[in-house]
């Protein structure tokens, strides 16, 4: 059981807030916004569960808004975590968007949907489609025009793909001015990668946290059949990487309204998708897989006190894919004292910025194509002559980035087929495929 919820902006201010018991003192929102802000002096980020004068915090950050539960009991931290994971998700099926300036302006159906979901502290409901019985305000929708970055959800809202703008901004809930409802179903392919490289730049270990996402618009609720690769292997039991171009997955779960009679068949997903978004499949791979990026740096002499840090990076997905606000970290040694950067020449749509007080360097890179490389070099000036650690004070770098259009696991959707009696039904099909970098490691 939880004593507070509360959401709050990334300036720290209170979007929503209710108190469902009255055993924590008021005031939680700032000492955990303060908490957040600096801890360990700002040079990393707070763990989602923290505890302070008896009372537990746990928080999850999803679109730079803060949800946050405080309580005194001995709760579980994963049921709570998921329970804040589905409000969020709740809230943008209802909203369309999960955004402050959504909220603000939905804060009576926000209400509303937090009144039906907890009850004195206790989770009641947790489904979109159940609620539906439940909550009867409709959502105010926001001009997409004027939406600020949207994260993840904006790199399908470029006008020039063949995906509406609006796809990733409506609600389930909604009706349509026009009066005609666009029928149209959205399936996401979303990974996120995970790889060290050690100091030669083989791979220590590397994995692939994936999820199949759906989203869907249809009325009636209509079965869906949902192919994958045929060619597709779960579990460790075949050994090695299997066949060449096999899809080998470590283990995976199900959505509760999947039906599983032709998995094993023909790779087939049959489901009645409810309402709002939710996960078909969750999968998780740690067999070899080519990695996105390949980063090769090199630490170079130039005096008694100073040195030089190059950095090359290279895309090594197809040329017809480009990532998206890529950075690169570079931690460099304590007693630096002055850094340039010196990027290479024609370098169009990149920036560095140095942090002095945790000796940080950031690249970053808005648009990189895939089968091409950019270099930086960093040079350093040093406070004490340059010793023999040099080289260990220097990295690990760490990268982030996201890749639309790009799967790591060459998992595929072969046809998305919905099935209705009526001929004439043709509602729009959408696949769309996203890789995230979570954890991307290159040691020096």
């Amino acid at each position: 059981m939880i004593s507070q919820f509360f959401v709050l902006s990334p300036r720290g201010d209170t979007i929503i807030s209710r108190d469902y018991r009255g055993d924590v003192p008021r005031g939680t929102a700032e000492i955990f916004f303060r908490q957040v802000k600096f801890w360990k002096g700002g040079q990393e980020d707070a763990p989602p569960v923290f505890n302070i004068d008896g009372v537990n915090y746990l928080h999850v950050k999803v679109n730079g808004l803060l949800f946050v539960a405080t309580t005194r009991a001995n709760v579980s931290p994963a049921l709570i975590l998921e329970l804040l994971q589905r409000i969020a998700r709740i809230i943008k099926d209802y909203c369309g968007i999960l955004s402050e300036d959504s909220m603000r302006k939905n804060f009576v159906l926000v209400y509303e949907l937090l009144d039906e979901i907890i009850d004195m502290g206790y989770a009641q409901s947790t489904s979109t489609e159940s609620l539906k019985a439940y909550v009867f305000n409709e959502p105010i929708q926001l001009d997409v025009q004027k939406l600020p970055n949207l994260g993840a959800a904006s790199i399908f809202m470029n006008p020039g793909k063949r995906v509406p703008g609006t796809a990733v901004t409506k609600s389930v809930v909604s009706n349509d001015p026009s009066g005609k409802k666009r029928e149209e179903v959205f399936v996401d392919i979303i990974e996120r990668v995970s790889v060290t490289f050690n100091a030669s730049g083989y791979i220590q270990n590397s994995e692939i946290d994936g999820t199949i996402q759906m989203k869907s618009y249809l009325s009636g609720t209509p079965e869906i059949r949902l192919a994958l690769n045929e060619d597709l292997a779960i579990g460790k039991e075949f050994g090695g990487t299997g066949d060449l171009g096999m899809v080998l997955l470590d283990d995976c779960n199900f959505h509760e309204s999947v039906r599983l009679d032709s998995f094993d068949v023909d790779r087939t997903l049959v489901l009645a998708p409810p309402d709002g978004e939710f996960p078909v499949m969750n999968y998780r791979m740690t067999q070899e897989f080519k990695p996105p990026f390949r980063v090769f740096p090199h630490v170079e002499e130039a005096g008694p006190f100073k040195a030089e840090v190059v950095v090359r990076v290279r895309g090594e997905f197809p040329s017809n894919s480009v990532a998206n606000n890529v950075v690169v970290r570079i931690p460099l040694p304590k007693g630096t004292q002055r850094v340039s950067c010196e990027q290479e020449p024609g370098a169009v749509g990149q920036s560095t910025d140095f942090k002095e007080a945790t000796k940080l360097v950031e690249w970053t890179v808005k648009k990189f194509p895939g089968n091409s490389e950019h270099v930086l070099r960093v040079k350093l000036t040093l406070a004490q002559e340059r010793n023999a650690n040099l080289k260990k004070e220097t990295g690990p770098i760490n990268m982030t980035f996201t890749i639309p259009m790009y799967n790591a696991s060459r998992l595929q959707v072969r046809y998305l087929q919905i099935l209705k009696k009526s001929k004439a039904y043709n509602p729009y099909r959408w696949v769309r495929y996203v890789t995230h970098a979570n954890s991307y490691v290159t040691r020096l």
